[in-house]
This record gives C-alpha cells, sequence and structure tokens, in this order.
C-alpha cells in the first residue's frame, strides 16, 4: 500500500485529504491511501517518516512550507526560486544505490521538494488575463505570496506586495488609494481572511475605487466566494476562487510523486 499525505498545523479544514480519497474512488485506485498528519513542529518530521515506512509523498501547507526544505536531499529550481515547498517526493534508496550516488543516508530516504501552488496558480490565472492585466496587487507575503509572486514575474505582470508591515519590499495597506488601486488591476488574496469559518473577515482596501477592469482572485475556496471577492464582484470586478488552483496543484503532485 503506498500511502500519501499533508503535513501542517492545524488540519481541520483541509481539502487535500477529501479530494485524493474522492480521486481514489473515482479512478479505481485501490493501493493508495491518504491521511493528515498535523505536527505542530517540524523537529517532529522525521519521527513521521520513521513511524511511517510506506510514505511516498507529501503535501506541505502552513506553518511549513519554508522551514520543511532544511530536511529536503534536493529542491526543484521553481521552488527553490519561490523559497518555498507544498510537496515532497520520497524516493527510497537502496544501501548499493546511496552508494554510487554517493548521497550514504541512514535512513535510506531521499527527500525531494517541489512546489505545485504556482502550476495551480498560473494554469488558473492565465485565462482569466486581458491585456490591461499588466499591473497587480499581491495582498499578504507568506509561502503562498511568494508563489503568487513567482508566477506573476514569470508572466511578466508587474506587482506589489501589500502587507501589514511596510518595508522597503512591500507597502502597506494604509498606502494604498485611488490612483494604485486604479492602476493595479489584478488584486490577490494570499492571506486567510475570509476563510471559513471567520467568513466575515476580508482585507481592508479601498473597495470603492475596483471597476469592472479589475480581476479579484483569492486562493481561499472555503467559502466559495469570500467577503473579499462579494465586494469586487458589487463593484463589477471578475472575481476568481482558489478551488481549481487547489485541483490543479492537487494533480501535479499526483504527477510527481507517481513519475519515475
Amino acid at each position: 500500500m503506498k500511502k500519501f499525505g499533508l503535513i501542517g498545523y492545524p488540519l481541520s479544514h483541509s481539502f487535500s485529504k477529501k479530494y485524493f480519497e474522492s480521486k481514489f474512488e473515482k479512478e479505481g485506485i485501490t493501493d493508495c491511501s491518504y491521511d493528515l498528519f498535523p505536527i505542530e513542529n517540524l523537529s517532529d518530521f522525521e519521527k513521521l517518516l520513521s513511524a511511517h515506512p510506506d510514505l511516498c509523498g507529501l503535501n506541505v501547507t502552513i506553518p511549513h512550507k519554508i522551514g520543511v526544505m532544511f530536511y529536503l536531499d534536493k529542491v526543484d529550481p521553481a521552488a527553490k526560486a519561490i523559497d518555498a515547498v507544498n510537496c515532497i517526493k520520497i524516493i527510497k534508496q537502496k544501501p548499493l544505490e546511496s552508494f554510487f550516488t554517493g548521497e550514504l543516508s541512514s535512513t535510506k530516504l531521499r527527500l525531494e521538494g517541489y512546489n505545485t501552488d504556482a502550476y495551480g496558480f498560473e494554469n488558473s490565472l492565465k485565462p482569466l488575463l486581458k491585456k490591461h492585466h499588466n499591473k497587480a496587487l499581491v495582498l499578504g507575503s507568506g509561502g503562498s505570496s511568494r508563489a503568487v509572486a513567482y508566477v506573476l514575474g514569470k508572466l511578466g505582470i508587474d506587482y506589489k506586495v501589500v502587507s501589514r508591515k511596510k518595508s522597503r519590499k512591500q507597502i502597506s495597506y494604509s498606502d494604498l488609494n485611488k490612483s494604485i488601486i486604479s492602476e493595479h488591476l489584478v488584486i490577490i488574496n494570499t492571506t486567510p481572511l475570509g476563510l471559513s469559518p471567520a467568513s466575515d473577515t476580508f482585507p481592508e482596501i479601498p473597495y470603492e475605487f475596483i471597476t469592472s477592469d479589475h480581476l479579484l482572485y483569492d486562493l481561499i475556496y472555503n467559502p466559495a466566494e469570500t467577503e473579499f471577492l462579494k465586494r469586487g464582484k458589487m463593484q463589477g470586478a471578475t472575481i476568481k476562487n482558489g478551488e481549481e488552483m487547489l485541483h490543479l496543484q492537487a494533480e501535479r503532485s499526483w504527477e510527481i510523486w507517481n513519475n519515475d
């Protein structure tokens, strides 16, 4: 039995387990399972690997997308550029194979890190982009924000990161005015504001300056229409939640785990 799973903390609102269990059922996959592994401290990561020798792959969610890289033998170039990993491929190496690759390890495991958030975001965003969508605001500065920023850079979209704390590389919410909102016609929420059960929360931006030329994208998928998206919709903006992104990144993870 091949075992896959998700690490992070907390995991009470996990999408992944339900998605993969449904996938296994629909596709008649009977030799795989997907479990949740809530670990608050990454110091317990190696214990987890030892306790579950059948693990072949893991997804990673907050707050471990950055810290988990310390434990990896290889990080994919895109994940390295983003500086965040959300997918780990676990390769069992026989001692002889380890000898020839020069990677001797008492655990006989090789851990490779990837970022499928970027893949999911890029492929769900591109169909919505129009010529005037050449500047963006990224709300939030966490691990997911890094994947979004990487994709925007790859697509040639200039962006500003908006955070509670102003710094050399980011502006604050209080800096947002009509001029900035009018100039940046793509606005992406990467914060947890609006996530159920706190669905009445939202990023504090001047929604009155949003127009029908704007595209508002929320990485949150529960609820399907966050307060952030509702307020954009009321102003005539195109809106998109993070559900398709999650489906795409999950399928990309599956490809990585099963690609020899």
